[in-house]
């Protein structure tokens, strides 16, 4: 079975008053290629006339990130025209590619009424190839995006992109990674097979997972080694993962802030270009 290298807790990083875990990067973890970057937000619950999500216009290049609504809503814009309100149970993906500007706050009605929020983003890298296509969104709610259950229906799993046990993902992505949101019952298992060149994604969202008989608790991101094609996971209590696989890109990685490109020449065009108004500006 595959072997866990490592275990990663999320570090606590509160945004004003928005409960925030990030387990990656981080200073034991800088990625796991392709995968770059995850914030976990709350779960915490909003009073009413509250000020809602603070993330208002900010650019992105040469990645994509991915918005999973647990509880709560987003309303998402950005400089390609897109708009929509994502609620709870839905997942935004966006494509930043050569560039936008977009904003994630939430929806006046939540702002008015307050409420549960929890919401994890993810970006996934771009290869060198993609990273100046044509900026894409696309936002679906729960009801839109396929579903896996067992026969007893006690492990179900939301499958975002590519598949899950032989249901594809709600999402076409511009490249081959797949994602999937799995509820546990207490006392369920389930097991997986995922070649043994791919990296995997695996963050337990909430409860306890044992995984190839180690345990990994809430808030903590399993680093695989690539020994074995298989994942036994069994939960004790009710428990949500948050599980990916990919093939490694295997290319230069350059973070600069909202930019992640292959080289420092190609952060400083994003900046400029943003500062010029080439990745459109803000009403």
């Amino acid at each position: 079975m595959r072997n866990i290298k490592k275990l990663h807790k999320a570090e606590y990083r509160p945004i004003g008053d928005l409960k925030t875990w990030s387990p990656m990067p981080s200073r034991d973890l800088q990625m796991l290629d392709p995968f770059l970057f995850l914030n976990h937000h709350g779960p915490q619950t909003y009073d009413a006339n509250n000020p809602g999500l603070p993330f208002g216009p900010h650019p992105h290049r040469g990645m994509e990130t991915v918005t999973f609504i647990i509880e709560g809503d987003i309303t998402h814009k950005d400089t390609g025209g897109h708009t929509s309100v994502i609620k709870a149970g839905g997942v935004q993906w966006m494509t930043a590619g050569s560039g936008l500007l977009h904003a994630e706050v939430s929806s006046e009605e939540f702002k008015k009424n307050g409420g549960d929020l929890e919401i994890l983003q993810l970006w996934v890298n771009l290869p060198q190839r993609l990273k100046m296509m044509q900026p894409q969104y696309k936002g679906l709610q729960k009801k839109q995006i396929s579903v896996w259950e067992n026969e007893e229906k006690s492990v179900k799993a939301q499958v975002v992109s590519g598949n899950f046990k032989g249901i594809r993902g709600a999402f076409d992505t511009p490249t081959s990674v797949d994602l999937a949101v799995v509820d546990f019952n207490a006392n369920t298992s389930v097991e997986l097979e995922i070649p043994r060149d791919e990296t995997i994604f695996f963050y337990v969202i909430s409860g306890e997972l044992r995984v190839n008989d180690i345990l990994v608790p809430a808030l903590h991101l399993a680093e695989f080694s690539n020994n074995s094609e298989i994942l036994y996971i069994k939960a004790s209590i009710k428990s949500k993962l948050l599980i990916g696989h990919a093939k490694p890109l295997n290319e230069n990685v350059v973070f600069g802030g909202p930019f992640v490109m292959n080289s420092e020449d190609e952060i400083r065009q994003a900046y400029d270009d943003f500062h010029s108004g080439k990745m459109g500006s803000w009403d």
